[in-house]
C-alpha cells in the first residue's frame, strides 16, 4: 500500500478536501479558479479519471471533482447507513454545490456521472450552463439496444456479489477493456482499482450495476425517466458529446439516442476509442473540451 500511496502522489498530486453529505463524508478536489467546472465520474471509476483534466485546466478554471460515496476516498457505508439509489446520489450533488455555493456550472459528465449530473441538472437548470457528456446516458435503454450479458450477470444475486466484491472482476475486467486505442498500463489499472480492494469497499461498484433500471418496477426508474423527459431544456445551452464507439455499454444505440434527443449537439465519435475517454484520446479529448469552452463564453 505505501508503494501504491507514492504512485498515486505521482499522478494525482492534489489536495483532498472532505465535507459531510447524507451523513457521511464525501472527498472531493477543489483546484484552480475562475468558471467552474463540476466533473462527475462513473463507476468503477473514482476522481482520479479526472486527473489530467484538472492538471490542464486548473490554470484558467475551478475545477471540482468529488468521488460519489462508496467510491474513491469518499467514506463507503454499509446498506443501513446509506441507500446507494440514484436519487440520494442527486441529493449528494445538491448538496455540495449548496456548500461550495457553485453557480454557472459547466458539467463534466461520464458514466454514471452523467446520468448523476443530468438528473441534478434538470432539478436545477438555472445552475448549468454548459454541459460536456461523454459515453454516458440520460435515459433508459434505448429500444435497440440488448442489456449486457456482463451486466445482467453481475446484477445475478449471490453470483453477482461473488463476482464484483468477491474477486473484484467489475473493476479488473474495466481496467482492461475500457481502453481500445491505447491499454492502461499496469500501474494506472492498479491506481483505478486501489480504492477499492477489499469486499466493503467494493459495495458501490456492486450497488451501481444494481441500481440500472430496466423497467418501471425499479426504484431508481422514476427519476431516470424524468430526467430523460426534460432533457429537451438542455437544447438552449452548449452541449458537447465525446464520444468512444468501442464500448461494449454505451455504444452506437445509445449516441444514436442522443443526436436525436439533442440533434443540436456537438458531436465528437471516435470509432476506435473505447469507455475510458480521457485515457483512450488524453490531450485530443482535453483539446476539444478547450475549444468547446473558449467558443461558448460564459
Amino acid at each position: 500500500m505505501v508503494a501504491s500511496t507514492e504512485v498515486l502522489r505521482q499522478y494525482y498530486p492534489f489536495q483532498s478536501r472532505f465535507t459531510q453529505v447524507s451523513r457521511q463524508r464525501m472527498h472531493y478536489l477543489d483546484e484552480g479558479s475562475g468558471e467552474v467546472l463540476l466533473a462527475l465520474h462513473g463507476n468503477p471509476t473514482w476522481s482520479f479519471y479526472y486527473r489530467n483534466l484538472i492538471k490542464q485546466f486548473r490554470g484558467q478554471y475551478r475545477l471540482v471533482v468529488p468521488d460519489h460515496i462508496g467510491c474513491g476516498f469518499s467514506d463507503k457505508p454499509n446498506d443501513r447507513q446509506y441507500s446507494y439509489r440514484l436519487e440520494q446520489r442527486v441529493h449528494d450533488i445538491e448538496a455540495l454545490v449548496s456548500q461550495l455555493n457553485l453557480k454557472d456550472i459547466t458539467l463534466v459528465l461520464h458514466d454514471w456521472g452523467g446520468m448523476i449530473g443530468l438528473a441534478f441538472a434538470t432539478r436545477n437548470p438555472h445552475l448549468i450552463k454548459r454541459i460536456i457528456l461523454m459515453n454516458s446516458s440520460g435515459f433508459p435503454l434505448p429500444r435497440s439496444k440488448s442489456f449486457p450479458l456482463a451486466l445482467a450477470l453481475s446484477r445475478t444475486p449471490v453470483i453477482g456479489a461473488l463476482l464484483i466484491r468477491g474477486l473484484n472482476a467489475f473493476a479488473l475486467t474495466a481496467s482492461w477493456v475500457c481502453c481500445q486505442r491505447h491499454r492502461l498500463p499496469r500501474s494506472l489499472r492498479k491506481l483505478y482499482r486501489l480504492p477499492y480492494n477489499t469486499w466493503q469497499q467494493r459495495i458501490a461498484v456492486h450497488r451501481f450495476v444494481q441500481d440500472i433500471p430496466l423497467s418501471n418496477k425499479h426504484p431508481s426508474w422514476q427519476l431516470v425517466e424524468y430526467t430523460s423527459q426534460h432533457l429537451d431544456q438542455f437544447k438552449n445551452i452548449p452541449f458537447q458529446i465525446i464520444w468512444g464507439e468501442r464500448d461494449f455499454v454505451f455504444d452506437r444505440h445509445f449516441l444514436a439516442e442522443w443526436q436525436t434527443r439533442l440533434p443540436q449537439a456537438e458531436v465528437h465519435s471516435f470509432p476506435d476509442a473505447g469507455h475510458y475517454i480521457l485515457e483512450d484520446l488524453g490531450d485530443e479529448a482535453i483539446s476539444l473540451m478547450r475549444e468547446f469552452l473558449k467558443r461558448h463564453p460564459l
